[in-house]
């Protein structure tokens, strides 16, 4: 039988005079081509297309004529082989003809699951591994991976990004897409905590850069978006001009490109949910879903953070926003972006609301918000961290932060072990606060386990400030050490008066 290309359509002789057109034999279809399937028959002399017998999948269906044309708009079809079928009813030979048509519905994309990618170092050659189930061709960072016969393929990569896309289709053009993220081993990070104001203070910076000149620390920990919701330096962000967070007490490429120079890495620290700013702004201006709420639909009463002070992480404005701010720094050269305060206000769940959360949990929304935002990091090569509660490990629902989940999606977890801030007994240890070395090694070793089997490294907080218990360089080290002793050799020190205490610490070699 022969056959036409008509435009999209493939037209086909049924007998001297018939012709059918709008799907090819053995075509696959996905749910958009399905819905507008519009099966037509044609004849040279129209007077025979009322002798047509018609079926679809062996039942007779009834075609309706329009302007001299037979057409069949088939009601929903289930996935799967179907078969048409014109037949014509004459008397001659011709006209007894039977043309069928065998096509498929397919509307479910396939199915792709991706293994875990690990790097040696930035820009090592990896191999992707995966399975598909369905998929007629799958892409690897935009180029061909082959199939096999079990649905598994490779493909490797010889300057990977990052996050590496990987594309799976069908033979009906269904697509399903997911991205492996490429586990890097972060480089050795001593890093200590500076406020942008406290970057303005020459006492408190060159304190800090002393230490790094020293060698005794390699890396700031410089706020890019502070608890107080304010923006340490000149954003563009227009979210962030447009409610006055941007404040500007440091030159961002400035600042950055004299620590590179000192030979320090810079990791940019935004409190994400905190933001008193924001949530000010939004609420005054009737934007009440970008706030977490009381049931009862007023705005949340932080407890210490009072009230206004939380932002809604499940809305779109207000992720945007932090993903913004996270984009723009590592385009200006942060080599880290570090997230703070990413999680639900302290205080039971029941007195809070979270507008547009829909079925998900608190726990699983801020982890897909970690993990947007390392996809739009993109191929930028800034390591994403996030900073979680020491109870996080044993109590994840208490502020929204499952560690599995989390290391799931970031570089690294930054634990704060604060040994200040656990009560008596945790850990079975009696007077954490007065036990640096035993509440730091054991909660630590927990989270040694919860990040097993991820590519997350744990590279903790920890203190480096009295607080009910005088901490001098003893105290210090004897953190430091625990976190070794747990195989985390980098660590980040937290004192709100950014004066660190340089004894505690040996030069890194």
């Amino acid at each position: 039988m022969a056959c036409t290309a008509v435009g999209a359509f493939v037209l086909g002789t049924l007998s001297a005079g018939f012709h059918l057109r709008g799907v090819q034999d053995r075509q696959w279809l996905n749910a958009a081509a399905a819905k507008s399937l519009d099966l037509v028959v044609t004849d040279d002399d129209d007077s025979e297309l009322d002798t047509l017998e018609v079926s679809l999948d062996g039942s007779p269906v009834a075609m309706t004529r329009q302007d001299g044309e037979l057409h069949l708009r088939p009601a929903a079809l289930a996935d799967g082989e179907h078969r048409l079928s014109v037949r014509g009813a004459g008397l001659l030979p011709f006209a007894r003809t039977t043309v069928t048509r065998t096509f498929t519905v397919a509307t479910a994309a396939p199915a792709l699951h991706l293994d875990k990618v690990a790097a040696g170092r930035p820009h090592s050659p990896v191999t992707v591994h995966g399975t598909t189930k369905n998929a007629a061709r799958v892409e690897v960072n935009g180029r061909p991976a082959p199939v096999a016969a079990d649905g598994t393929f490779s493909a490797a990569v010889a300057d990977p990004p990052p996050v590496i896309k990987v594309v799976a289709t069908d033979r009906a053009g269904n697509t399903t897409t997911d991205a492996v993220h490429v586990g890097r081993a972060h480089p050795l990070l001593r890093a200590a905590h500076l406020t942008a104001i406290g970057w303005t203070s020459d006492p408190l910076r060159n304190g800090i850069l002393e230490l790094i000149q020293q060698k005794k620390l390699n890396a700031v920990e410089l706020d890019i978006k502070d608890e107080n919701g304010e923006v340490g330096y000149a954003s563009q962000v227009p979210l962030a001009k447009e409610i006055g967070s941007v404040k500007g007490y440091y030159d961002a490429r400035a600042t950055i490109d004299a620590l590179h120079k000192a030979g320090a890495q810079v990791v940019g620290r935004i409190v994400a949910f905190r933001d008193p700013i924001l949530a000010t702004a939004s609420w005054r201006n009737g934007n009440h879903e970008r706030v977490v709420q009381t049931p009862g639909g007023g705005a949340y009463n932080g407890g210490n953070y009072g009230r206004l002070s939380f932002t809604n992480f499940a809305d779109r404005t207000v992720r945007d926003y932090n993903q913004a701010l996270a984009t723009e720094a590592a385009s200006l050269g942060f080599d880290d972006i570090l997230y703070d305060y990413v999680r639900r206000p302290d205080g039971p769940l029941s007195t809070m609301t979270f507008p547009e959360l829909g079925n998900t949990t608190p726990e699983q929304s801020i982890a897909d918000f970690v993990a947007e935002t390392r996809t739009k990091l993109g191929d930028r090569g800034t390591f994403l961290g996030v900073s979680v509660f020491g109870i996080a490990a044993t109590r994840p629902k208490e502020i929204a932060q499952e560690i599995g989940a989390l290391a799931q999606q970031a570089d690294y977890i930054a634990p704060m072990v604060y040994p200040s801030h656990w009560g008596p007994g945790e850990y079975d240890v009696p007077n954490p606060n007065a036990q640096p070395y035993d509440i730091v090694h054991r909660s630590l070793a927990d989270f040694a386990r919860k990040t097993a089997g991820t590519q997350a490294q744990v590279i903790p907080w920890l203190q480096d400030f009295s607080l009910g218990v005088h901490y001098g360089p003893k105290e210090v080290t004897d953190q430091i050490r625990a976190a070794a002793e747990n195989g985390m050799q980098s660590f980040l020190l937290w004192n709100a008066g950014a004066r660190y205490q340089g004894d505690a610490l040996s030069a890194i070699r």
